[in-house]
């Protein structure tokens, strides 16, 4: 899939990725174009310059590839800040060279275009031009989205690897202040290995989904075990932030159709798509899938108007109330909220919706209980307990919505490992929350 590039009226002159960052100063707040749409050569290209710089900040979400900028020796001159920290920033964001900064990923646009976050330059990767002048945002239009609309300097990244995607992902080349042209394939995310405890999960997560539901859901082990145990269904829709491979495979075989959904029928709704070269060949230039902005898709207002709604999120640690950490491990910053707030509120309010977290019970190869009687000193609360639903591990499914603290702690010790029970039942009664003999289920 290569789209050839067609001169266009008001197209900049071609420059090279060095002439084009020329345009960034010292002092400029530059976004990174996010996911798998990273326009590595401008950011290359940057950090060449960077000893002529300081006080250039970074923001961006999550970003597939090598991140130079984070570099000990860039960071008198370029410092990052991280919207949702990946493994590429997770180091420097540790060691204090770079910042995270907490935030619904709903609320990144408004943080733009309302100026409490004011940008002066996006770093963009598009397709090339159509015959209308309008480039394509590619796989991702979450926050670059807003990005493109508001930075007073856009420069784009051309490459004709870049999918055609529909919906809100146009950007006429005359928004370009300079373009850069590359031929490159775009990053692929590999599937994650299956397990039996994955498998397993994914059991119990798609005996909670209804026919005719709308799913959201993220990508790795449980979640591509949950989609191959729903190829049964019929009439699946989706609306989420993330689209992947798995998710493809149900809309080949006609098991997504969008038929029911209630908002956007009869089309995949998403604002940024992760995978294999399979799968950006699929949304390609195909109507079946619309792209839109994080403050589309992940609204609340929006998602809970699409009648069961079935949103499914992991989770690094929950304690016997149901209190949810995802962003951390202890005080060590691992990912962000990103959207889990955004869907698990949204679902809960959706006619029919449901709000799962699925996770395995343990980490770090069994040593470590992910229920846990208090949370980690310094961990972040993601998803409160008073807005959490269901919950799944390896060992069953339950429903914490309306139950008492006392209640919860019985619920959730019957699912965490069984080595681990008896601490989980010694705490909960040091805080005189009895629990009785008997299934909880």
């Amino acid at each position: 899939m290569t789209h050839a590039m067609r001169p266009a009226a008001g197209m900049p002159p071609l420059r090279t990725a060095d002439e084009a960052v020329r345009l960034i100063k010292s002092g400029d707040r530059v976004y990174l174009h996010e996911v798998a749409m990273t326009p590595h050569e401008l950011l290359d290209a940057l950090v060449r310059r960077a000893p002529e710089l300081h006080d250039v900040e970074i923001v961006a979400l999550h970003t597939e590839g090598p991140a130079p900028h984070v570099a000990p020796e860039i960071a008198p001159h370029i410092r990052h800040n991280a919207l949702f920290v990946g493994a590429n920033v997770r180091d420097a964001v540790n060691d204090g060279r770079a910042d995270y900064t907490p935030v619904f990923l709903s609320r990144v646009p408004a943080l733009f275009r309302e100026g409490r976050l004011p940008l002066d330059v996006a770093l963009l990767q598009v397709s090339p031009p159509d015959r209308h002048g309008y480039c394509r945002l590619g796989t991702s239009i979450a926050c670059a989205r807003a990005a493109a609309d508001v930075a007073p300097v856009v420069i784009g990244l051309i490459n004709p690897r870049v999918p055609r995607t529909l919906g809100n992902s146009a950007v006429h080349i005359s928004r370009f202040a300079a373009l850069v042209e590359t031929d490159r394939p775009l990053p692929t995310g590999h599937r994650p290995r299956i397990g039996p405890a994955e498998r397993q999960i994914g059991q119990f997560v798609a005996d909670l989904v209804p026919e005719r539901a709308t799913l959201q859901m993220g990508i790795g082990a449980i979640p591509d075990a949950a989609l191959e145990r729903l190829i049964d269904r019929e009439d699946l829709g989706v609306h989420t932030e993330m689209f992947s491979d798995g998710l493809v495979a149900l809309a080949e075989r006609g098991v997504v159709t969008n038929r029911y959904k209630t908002l956007f029928p009869g089309r995949i709704v998403t604002s940024f798509a992760l995978g294999s070269q399979a799968l950006y060949d699929f949304v390609d230039d195909n109507p079946f899938v619309e792209f839109h902005p994080s403050d589309i898709v992940n609204d609340t207002r929006e998602i809970r108007r699409n009648e069961r709604m079935t949103a499914i999120n992991s989770a690094i640690e929950i304690d016997l109330t149901g209190q949810v950490v995802a962003d951390s491990i202890g005080t060590r910053i691992y990912s962000g909220i990103g959207g889990q707030m955004d869907f698990i509120w949204g679902a809960n309010l959706a006619p029919g919706g449901r709000a799962i977290l699925a996770l395995p019970s343990t980490a770090a190869s069994g040593a470590v209980s992910r229920i846990v009687p208090t949370l980690a000193a310094g961990a972040g609360v993601v998803t409160s307990r008073g807005h959490v639903h269901y919950v799944v591990t390896e060992y069953g499914a339950v429903d914490l919505s309306g139950q008492s603290l006392r209640r919860r702690a019985e619920l959730l010790t019957s699912i965490a490992h069984p080595d681990v029970r008896p601490d989980l039942q010694a705490a909960a009664r040091a805080r005189h929350w009895s629990l009785p003999d008997r299934d909880p289920h």
